[in-house]
């Protein structure tokens, strides 16, 4: 399934990416760093909703109290949490 994410206070205005289970693929961010932000799209391709928070969540840039992987952690635990209500 096909999720959009709009990040808050981040370059990116969204965050794409295919929610299968609790796996994530093709991550994609529109704005931002490209190059760092392709680099944490291919790292993390195929990887469960649990890897990624467990490894982004709460990491910050400069002033913020946030970042694109921050954002993107968030972003694929409320696609999972959305996917999977009871």
């Amino acid at each position: 399934m096909k999720y959009t994410y709009k990040p808050q206070m981040v370059c990116p205005s969204e965050i794409s990416f295919d929610i299968e289970g609790d796996v994530i693929t093709g991550i994609k961010f529109n704005g931002g760093c490209s190059g760092n932000l392709k680099a944490i799209s291919k790292l993390l391709e195929g990887k469960t909703v649990d890897e990624i928070e467990s490894k982004l969540l709460g990491n910050t840039c400069g002033f913020k109290p946030t970042s694109c992987a921050d954002q993107l952690a968030r972003a694929v635990r409320k696609a999972y949490d959305e996917t999977h209500k009871s």
